[in-house]
């Protein structure tokens, strides 16, 4: 069976993203701002939801993992009357929710799989059975075109910390070899006055480096689940992945500044997803 990602061509449509992920109930990260962003840069966004978190600026106080054949209803549900035409993959905390995903990408033919392996909060909490690690590499890395792990889940899928920019390249083609098509390391944890990201893609021995000014903000709760969503919203709107990758993080790099010195609770405030919102969704 597969999925209904074509429009009958007489029909005008909005290009449809799916993030299948956790809730966040302080609205910063998570299926929260993924919807958001999807908004901010023109597409149509749509959910599954993996887990309801309890937290806020401060840290997570309790995850409720939703029914695994609940999760697949919500993908059927979409994927079925609406369509797909990316999908952005958060938080996925057991090896059954890994199972019904990956499922739901074969059977339906999911394009433009973009995957975030979101395993630690902003807070420093954990948001992953350490049993479903090795499961998500096996079923999900050959299934997306692209995976973003931080330096700290980067770190914990290859066994090794990462301490500089050489680090940095070497880790993105070792991600290569784990079986993803392309891998973008996020630097952001890393000291110094600029961030570098990496970008390796199986086929190209040359990894390419993003970089930017480091903005001076205690509002970075939610960076990694909005840059991985912009990069899926940038696939559905047809760009192809370098650029998506270029064009999702200048979206982020201007989250992050409008927002930089606004307060949003006590902890690590949200980015400002609506800093320059489409004038309307994009119609493809």
């Amino acid at each position: 069976m597969t999925s209904s990602t074509q429009a009958p061509s007489s029909a005008r449509r909005y290009a449809r993203v799916l993030s299948i992920a956790g809730s966040d109930s302080g609205g910063g990260a998570g299926i929260q701002a993924d919807l958001k962003t999807f908004s901010a840069l023109g597409c149509y966004g749509m959910t599954a939801i993996t887990a309801i978190t309890a937290q806020n600026t401060c840290g997570v106080t309790g995850i409720h993992g939703i029914p695994p054949e609940m999760l697949k209803a919500q993908i059927d549900a979409v994927v079925q009357d609406i369509g797909v035409d990316a999908v952005k993959i958060g938080m996925l905390h057991s090896p059954e929710v890994v199972h019904v995903v990956a499922d739901a990408i074969r059977t339906y033919q999911l394009p433009h799989v973009v995957l975030d392996p979101v395993m630690v909060a902003t807070s420093g909490d954990c948001l992953i059975a350490q049993e479903t690690v090795g499961v998500l590499v096996k079923e999900l890395f050959p299934l997306a075109e692209v995976v973003t792990p931080n330096l700290d889940e980067a770190g914990w899928l290859l066994g090794r910390s990462i301490d500089g920019v050489e680090a940095l390249e070497l880790a993105a083609q070792d991600l290569l070899r784990l079986g993803a098509h392309a891998a973008l390391l996020k630097g952001g944890h890393l000291p110094g006055d600029w961030v570098v990201d990496v970008l390796a893609v199986q086929g190209d021995p040359q990894g390419h480096r993003l970089q930017s000014q480091r903005i001076a903000t205690h509002n970075g709760h939610g960076t990694g689940c909005t840059l991985s969503s912009a990069i899926a919203a940038q696939l559905a709107l047809g760009l192809p992945l370098t650029q998506a990758v270029e064009q999702a993080r200048a979206y982020i790099l201007g989250a992050i500044a409008a927002g930089a010195d606004v307060v949003t609770g006590r902890g690590h405030g949200p980015l400002n997803h609506g800093y320059a919102p489409v004038a309307q969704r994009v119609l493809l």
